[in-house]
């Protein structure tokens, strides 16, 4: 809104500039002297962005705001839009397999673990919502930004050795079939769970059931474990 001259003087008296003192750093020095910090905000910002407006809708003036910082600074950790939105999906990646690694699968009987792997995967999803939301996003462009990370097969590398461990260790048990595969057991869970919730709304009308009431997501992630272990049973 446009003000007169008088306006402005009373407002600039009202408010007199302060002289900055080594006490009173700019932001961008107080994001200098922080990297980690004002990285982490702006991915959280950014998330958040592309999570609610998908890639095309996103904006880096919005995410700026959001992370309280300037434009120039966010240009300077991450590049542009492109290399943030790549970083954003490498660090929701990071997350998921760095929860992962907290189950201790390895030091499990393969039964139990199996069990433990689909029902964290099941609840992971229900908590994490901008997973859901990026993973949807990016399989409309087919994925395109996800094949410019040079991190992502390595992230995931270790998740498929120890699915194939406990396999492994499920058939020399004669607990788990011989001819299963650590990819396709562990995209058989992620589907069971990301059908339900990316489809729950369309699924709760037809079939006249509110699908994300507790008692309806507690009994499929149970569904999903005996699916699954239903699949290895020799």
């Amino acid at each position: 809104m446009a003000v007169s001259g008088e306006q402005t003087e009373v407002t600039l008296a009202a408010k007199p500039m302060r002289r900055k003192t080594a006490t009173t750093p700019t932001p961008r020095t107080a994001a200098t002297r922080d990297p980690e910090r004002t990285s982490a905000a702006i991915l959280e910002a950014a998330t958040r962005e592309f999570t609610e407006k998908g890639y095309s809708g996103a904006r880096i003036d919005a995410i700026a705001a959001r992370a309280k910082i300037n434009k120039r600074m966010l240009y300077h950790y991450f590049g542009d839009k492109e290399a943030l939105y790549v970083a954003v999906l490498e660090s929701a990646y990071v997350s998921i397999r760095t929860a992962e690694h907290g189950l201790k699968l390895t030091d499990r009987n393969p039964t139990e673990a199996m069990r433990e792997l689909a029902l964290f995967t099941w609840n992971y999803f229900l908590e994490h919502p901008e997973f859901m939301s990026l993973l949807a996003t990016e399989n409309i462009h087919k994925a395109a930004y996800l094949k410019r990370s040079a991190r992502i097969f390595d992230l995931h590398s270790p998740l498929v050795e120890t699915i194939g461990g406990l396999l492994t260790r499920g058939m020399a048990e004669g607990v788990f079939r011989r001819d299963a595969d650590p990819v396709q057991v562990y995209i058989s869970i992620a589907s069971l769970g990301f059908f339900y919730l990316s489809n729950r709304h369309t699924l709760s009308v037809i079939f006249g059931r509110n699908l994300m009431r507790t008692d309806e997501t507690d009994q499929w992630g149970e569904h999903i474990v005996h699916v699954i272990l239903g699949y290895l049973r020799p």
